[in-house]
């Protein structure tokens, strides 16, 4: 019984919301039709039954009336009138012969009956029997008229749960999508008004309080992106400036180091508008047909990265914008380089709908974190990542969706770290 309990509840929690309540609804119409059915049943057995037993009594009356003035014994169609009858039940003839009048009743069985007996002359048992076929018809008569009921209510109670459940699983469903469309980054998609104006909904209410999160949340990222945009922009002027007397240095050590953080910085610059520019979505690709070996190998060349490349024997074809192929993979490139050093390689295998080019390294490997949440704008995840801004994979991940591909990041069971493109095909 137990492990059935189980299975009901586990079946429940995999319905939908809408059928949950039209099975709920169902249920509790169920019970309340199968109490008032029996309530009633039994109202109307009870009815039945006190009105056999009175008709026999009277019939006893009657019958022992008769026999007293003629002698004999006469009962009618429905009444079998008998003295020391051998089919009295036994409790009634007890108590006849105890001296008193009583009354027996059964519905069950082959042959429902009332019976009536009462003492006669000291010894003997004067008895009337009557006939209920007809009043356990009409018992079941009524009985398969408040199933069929109880049925249609429960019908209509399911059918009118799941109706009105509709609405409201309907609009949970448009507050669920829309906050999937925002936490991927659709930062204006909103739920809008639902329900009737001026009723208490508390659907319309969630529905508005998401609207109003999302629009604050916009807001403060909108203010931020725009903060990062004026500060790299703000920042190009003066670092000009500062890369430009840098050069006129003379040669030697410190400003070796002077030209080298001031190119940090003009790099770190363009990062950050390059973020910006990729979080405001202005971004867009020019999209070609293009073979993507080429395409790789001159990357890897100008990335300076030490790899070793490996590409398939035949043509391999795929949509994409060059220059910002090229982006993604030097950023993947100069990640595994300045985390692993050596041991780097490039593979460029074709896939189902597209290609796929994988970077790895014999590095520590990625960090659970990263893993988990994807790379975060100046968070490079462990120290034993080595240095840097973390922006670099930030980059590489929004210029990916800017061309409709995508970058996983894994850390293969041998050891150390993977970074695998997948671009679509022509």
């Amino acid at each position: 019984m137990r492990a059935v309990l189980l299975r009901g509840r586990r079946s429940l929690r995999a319905l939908g919301l809408r059928w949950k309540i039209a099975v709920l609804l169902a249920v509790g119409c169920a019970l309340v039709a199968v109490t008032i059915g029996v309530l009633i049943h039994e109202a109307r057995t009870r009815q039945v039954a006190d009105a056999a037993r009175v008709a026999a009594t009277g019939q006893l009356v009657r019958v022992r009336q008769l026999y007293e003035v003629t002698g004999r014994l006469d009962g009618n169609d429905d009444t079998e009138a008998a003295i020391d009858c051998p089919r009295l039940p036994a409790a009634l003839r007890e108590a006849a012969l105890g001296g008193e009048r009583t009354t027996f009743l059964r519905l069950e069985g082959p042959d429902p009956a009332v019976w009536a007996a009462r003492p006669l002359g000291g010894s003997h048992v004067l008895s009337v029997k009557q006939s209920l076929r007809v009043e356990r018809q009409e018992l079941a008569e009524l009985d398969r008229q408040l199933a069929v009921s109880g049925a249609g209510v429960v019908g209509l109670a399911a059918v009118g749960g799941a109706l009105l459940a509709s609405r409201l699983s309907k609009d949970l469903r448009n507050a669920a999508e829309t906050a999937r469309r925002i936490s991927q980054g659709e930062l204006d998609a909103r739920i809008g008004p639902s329900g009737v104006p001026g009723t208490r909904d508390e659907v319309a209410e969630l529905s508005s309080a998401v609207d109003t999160m999302a629009a604050s949340l916009q807001r403060r990222l909108e203010a931020e992106q725009r903060f990062t945009a004026d500060v790299a922009h703000e920042l190009r002027t003066p670092l000009t400036g500062l890369h430009t007397a840098a050069e006129l240095l003379p040669e030697g050590r410190p400003t070796e180091l002077v030209r080298n953080r001031v190119a940090a910085l003009r790099t770190l610059t363009e990062d950050l508008l390059e973020v910006a520019r990729l979080d405001a979505a202005r971004e867009r690709p020019g999209l070609e047909v293009q073979p993507l070996a080429p395409l790789v190998t001159a990357a890897v060349h100008r990335s300076g990265v030490p790899a070793a490349l490996s590409l398939p024997a035949g043509p391999v074809l795929v949509r994409t914008d060059a220059r910002r192929l090229e982006r993604i993979l030097t950023n993947l490139l100069v990640n595994a380089a300045r985390h692993a050093g050596t041991g780097v390689t490039v593979t460029v295998t074709p896939a189902a709908a597209g290609a796929e080019v994988v970077v790895a390294d014999r590095g520590p490997g990625f960090p659970d974190t990263l893993l988990r949440h994807g790379p975060q704008r100046f968070m490079t995840g462990a120290a034993e990542r080595g240095q840097g801004t973390g922006l670099g994979l930030t980059i590489a991940f929004g210029q990916a969706t800017v061309i409709g591909a995508r970058v996983d990041l894994a850390n293969p069971p041998e050891g150390g770290a993977r970074a695998t493109l997948r671009l679509p095909g022509p």
